[in-house]
């Protein structure tokens, strides 16, 4: 009964910060670039700039 309630819930859940990072590490090609990504994690990229 809950399942389509779930699924909807799901698909218009809006991804965190964490998950946004993750995809972005997820998304490298080689070490290399894997490495400049996490550098621009760790300066802000995710981060909200207020």
């Amino acid at each position: 009964m809950f399942a389509p309630i779930r699924k909807l819930a799901r698909a218009l859940r809006v991804p965190s910060a964490q998950d946004r990072e993750m995809a972005y590490l997820n998304g490298s090609h080689d070490r290399f670039d894997l490495e400049y990504r996490q550098r621009q994690i760790d300066n802000g990229l995710f981060r909200n700039k207020f």
